[in-house]
Parts: C-alpha cells; sequence; structure tokens
C-alpha cells in the first residue's frame, strides 16, 4: 500500500507499508501533491520490472569496513535503514555487481 502524508516540515512524502503494515519504504520529500502522486506513480511503473543490484561487501571486506561505520555512527545500516532514516538515500556508492532479476 502507498499511504501519502506530510511530514514534520509541510513537504508530500509518501512510503509503503507491506500487508502486516510495516513501513518498507519511505519516498523523499516532494514540494508538492502531483509530484508526489507522480512519484507514486513512478514507483509502481519501474519497481516490477527493476534489476537487482548487488550492492553489498563480500564477508572479509564487510569485517572490515563494518567497525569503520560504527565509529562514523551511521545509522543508515541495519535492516530498518528505510523506515530510520526516511528520504535518505542509503545506498554505499562503490563498485558493484548487477544481477537481472528473471
Amino acid at each position: 500500500m502507498f499511504e501519502l502524508f506530510n511530514d514534520e516540515d509541510s513537504n508530500f512524502r509518501f512510503r509503503i507499508t507491506g500487508p502486516d503494515g510495516a513501513v518498507m519504504a519511505t519516498s523523499c520529500a516532494f514540494p508538492d501533491k502531483a509530484s508526489a502522486v507522480a512519484g507514486i506513480r513512478d514507483v509502481r511503473e519501474y519497481a516490477g520490472m527493476g534489476h537487482i543490484t548487488d550492492m553489498c561487501l563480500p564477508p572479509m571486506a564487510r569485517a572490515v569496513a563494518e567497525p569503520v561505520a560504527a565509529v562514523a555512527g551511521d545509522a543508515a545500516s541495519g535492516p530498518d535503514c528505510f523506515s530510520q532514516r526516511p528520504g535518505v538515500s542509503v545506498r554505499p556508492k562503490r563498485t558493484s555487481r548487477t544481477t537481472s532479476a528473471a
């Protein structure tokens, strides 16, 4: 389900919730309702046919990187990163492998 709402700064946002009501993702802020609705339309159109990009670190690199992220205060790590930091991209900037979702 898509839920359209106003954030604390009176911007428009939407969130995607699962069947159990859990928030799966929260959008960035939009200046007006029409833009937020267009964002929902875009997500509906592109999400179903999107490719999966594996941005995960290999196990050895992850073991080295985790202490650095903890020291830097990276609140975007963990399974609830979208609900903890709504509207903030949590995709790391590093080389990745791309896998096609067939």
